[in-house]
């Protein structure tokens, strides 16, 4: 008899945790965040990404609401480009401006957008010919991009900037060139994949190479961002 009621209890502890578990318990303080996030979002980053973060806001600014990219992206590197913003774009660094737990929130705001697990083929060594790289990227890449990664208004991501090369590492460089960002200009280059441009997995790694030297132009007012 005893045995059976340790089995009960047991069970019923088992039933609780799960409870517990599935509840909103351990969720409400990230709801919380998330909604003091929206607020921030919407009156700091609203008029440039767009109220759903497809970059359709009223100035030009890049769309950070898609599944490539939030699979893409670790809470840290969202708090990062925030924080520390686009040297010489209308990306402002936010750290003067917001608290790092205000940042904290917004990345929470953000990160809510991600609906799925995507799981990405990537090599794992990501080191190619620089010489080819920029060949490829001058035929490819350029049109969006600019001359030597300066960027585009409303086209393409300066990609020489200084801080996106300090906070985004070649792995996301070559995942955004492969598979690029549905729902934007950037369609995806890998062989294989729907895009127009088929290049081959050795190709893209070329042209990581290439964007990992970029450096952006002295007196150059990059300000792809501006409307």
């Amino acid at each position: 008899m005893k045995k059976v009621l340790y089995g009960l209890y047991i069970i019923i502890i088992i039933g609780i945790i799960i409870s517990i578990v599935n509840s909103d318990i351990f969720s409400s303080k990230n709801a919380a965040a998330i909604a003091v996030g929206e607020k921030i979002y919407n009156k700091q980053c609203l008029i440039c990404h767009g109220e759903s973060g497809k970059g359709e806001g009223k100035n030009a600014g890049t769309a950070i609401n898609n599944q490539n990219y939030l699979n893409t992206v670790s809470d840290k590197d969202i708090f990062n480009s925030v924080k520390f913003g686009r040297e010489g774009t209308a990306m402002p660094s936010y750290g003067p401006r917001l608290s790092d737990e205000d940042l904290k929130n917004v990345v929470a705001f953000v990160r809510n957008w991600q609906s799925k697990e995507i799981e990405f083929d990537v090599p794992k060594t990501i080191s190619g010919d620089v010489v080819n790289g920029e060949k490829l990227y001058n035929v490819y890449c350029i049109n969006c991009h600019g001359e030597a990664g300066a960027g585009k208004v409303k086209m393409g991501t300066a990609l020489s900037n200084p801080q996106y090369l300090k906070y985004t590492t070649d792995k996301q460089i070559w995942i955004a060139t492969a598979y690029g960002r549905e729902d934007t200009r950037m369609a995806p280059t890998l062989k294989g994949l729907d895009g127009v441009r088929q290049l081959k997995q050795d190709e893209i790694t070329d042209i990581v190479s290439y964007i990992r030297i970029l450096k952006p132009k002295e007196n150059t007012n990059n300000n792809y961002l501006e409307p």
